[in-house]
């Protein structure tokens, strides 16, 4: 790739027909899905010095471990499992490991595996009514607003026929240690913060979580190979997109037309003499970008793939005109919580070979005011488990404010609590302390600010469907001059990379798309139909 620095402030490197802002998935499907129609007019900017975003691989000793996305979710209609099926990422033979997981209490001892395969499929039962709230007809109990709430009234329910004093408190760690497994799948601080209605909006494809055998970032490769080095920028962090450069003529408020669904900004636009010479120059376009480096970049058309945390913090000031009310409303409501991983190296072996995770059962600190948390006291109680990734690397989730704060602590204190934990639950003080640990930072990276998106209480998917909405710059355009992408956009696939990857792919059709329809190439060829193969006929 052609050196940043040597591309000159004034030359057509910085002049072009779209712009896409962020490199990670969304950002990299929409120009692959470009560049496949035959559309190079592009430039992407991304802020990091490298691609990917939330999808990230290192190694440690000769494993490659993924600091974000893990897991493909879903085969049936997942268009990244086509993709790695396309170029050979999925290996179809796998025969998959036996997964055995065990549960054991502070004192060491372990849960009997029946208790826990009774409290795991009651958690499921309760999760299940939970969803069937968002197309059922009747509403929840009053004053029941979150998942938290509901599955907590469920447990009680359930506990209440259990008479033991001691298989009761065993069942309600159980239940307590799922919850916290939850706020990682939601990501979430608490499940009390995720809306019981709205539970049901994601959409959960069939087949189950696939890995690939290169781990998730291979499904990079195929992407990034298919668009033209010459049209990525990295290390161009935006601080500043002006949408309206060209404007003819103003239409509305900055809400929705009465008679319309395009969305139309009149602002009264007032240049200073700073910025009179680049408006100037940039006349015949609709868009300006400013970057951190001092570049500006002009096009017609601009895909902003900026992640809902680094939106919550910067919508005021990143665009100008400013965003519609409904769409910094949106952006408020919507939930971008913290999931962050803990990997452990160890030496040598020291789980036996057949537990592949360990549930953690904590019980609640009696000696603190209810509602008042020292975080540096309880922080690792909210890692609910360890796991194997391999028999030296264990991985161990956690969410929330925790999450967070765990972040700025010192490598030296997160081994200490970690083996002091593994020592603790295992019931063995040999347990060695690692030799390495590499954690996740989404909270404090900037250009993340936190892990994927979730609808809070009170928000709702309509706040995701207005996030995704274009803007005109009037009502008598073909095409929008703003259109957002990223899992935050997709209503039934947020927090997922397959939302992301078809959220860029649909902004790349809407500007693609002619007054006469047309086939868009979705890059399938040379390939048997994928559906079928997935039914087992393979078609020659």
């Amino acid at each position: 790739m052609e050196s940043n620095e040597n591309k000159s402030l004034e030359t057509d490197d910085t002049k072009c027909k779209v712009l896409i802002i962020g490199g990670g998935m969304a950002g990299l499907s929409a120009a692959y899905h470009l560049s496949k129609n035959g559309f190079n007019d592009y430039k992407l900017l991304e802020a990091r010095k490298r691609l990917g975003g939330r999808i990230v691989q290192i190694k440690m000793g000769n494993e490659p471990i993924e600091l974000g996305a893990n897991w493909i979710h879903g085969v049936l209609g997942n268009p990244v499992y086509e993709l790695a099926m396309q170029h050979g990422l999925v290996d179809i033979i796998q025969t998959p490991k036996p997964h055995k997981v065990i549960a054991a209490t502070e004192n060491g001892k372990q849960v009997p595996f029946a208790t826990l395969h009774e409290i795991y499929e009651a958690y499921l039962c309760f999760l299940r009514r939970c969803e069937e709230y968002f197309l059922s007809q009747y509403l929840p109990p009053e004053g029941i607003d979150s998942v938290g709430d509901h599955i907590k009234l469920e447990i009680s329910l359930y506990l209440d026929k259990i008479q033991e004093p001691r298989e009761r408190r065993l069942r309600e760690l159980l239940f307590e240690c799922l919850l916290k497994r939850e706020t990682c799948i939601s990501g979430c601080d608490d499940m009390n913060e995720i809306d019981l209605l709205e539970l049901g909006t994601y959409t959960e494809l069939q087949g189950g979580n696939i890995t690939l055998p290169g781990g998730y970032s291979s499904i990079l490769e195929p992407i990034i190979k298919a668009i033209p080095s010459e049209n990525l920028f990295l290390e161009h962090p935006v601080n500043l997109i002006r949408w309206n450069l060209n404007r003819r003529h103003s239409i509305d408020n900055g809400n929705d037309s009465d008679d319309s669904d395009r969305t139309v900004v009149e602002v009264s636009i007032k240049s200073n003499s700073s910025r009179e010479s680049s408006c100037e120059k940039a006349v015949q376009f609709n868009v300006e970008i400013d970057c951190d480096n001092g570049k500006k970049f002009y096009a017609d058309h601009v895909i902003c793939t900026i992640p809902l945390g680094v939106l919550k913090h910067n919508y005021n000031t990143l665009f100008q005109p400013p965003l519609p009310d409904y769409k910094k409303e949106s952006i408020e409501r919507l939930l971008f919580g913290t999931v962050d991983k803990i990997l452990l190296e160890y030496e040598r072996p020291f789980l036996h070979p057949s537990i592949t995770e360990i549930l953690l059962l904590w019980e609640a600190d009696t000696d603190k005011p209810e509602g008042q948390d020292d975080l540096s006291k309880s922080w690792h109680k909210k890692i609910y488990s360890f796991s194997k990734i391999s028999e030296t690397i264990i991985l161990g989730w956690i969410s929330g404010k925790e999450a967070e704060y765990m972040e700025t602590l010192s490598k030296e204190i997160i081994i200490e609590t970690c083996t002091t934990v593994l020592r603790k639950f295992l019931n063995d003080p040999f347990i060695p302390k690692p030799k390495n640990v590499v954690c996740t930072s989404w909270h404090t990276q900037p250009y993340t600010k936190g892990s994927y998106t979730a609808i809070a209480v009170g928000a709702s998917q309509i706040d995701i469907e207005c996030l995704a909405q274009p803007l005109y710059l009037d009502e008598e355009e073909t095409k929008p001059v703003v259109l957002f992408a990223g899992e935050h956009t997709h209503s039934s696939f947020y927090s997922t990379v397959h939302g992301a990857y078809l959220t860029g792919r649909t902004a790349a059709q809407m500007l693609l798309n002619t007054d006469t329809p047309q086939e868009m190439v979705l890059d399938c060829e040379d390939d048997a139909d994928l559906s079928s193969w997935v039914q087992g006929i393979c078609l020659e």
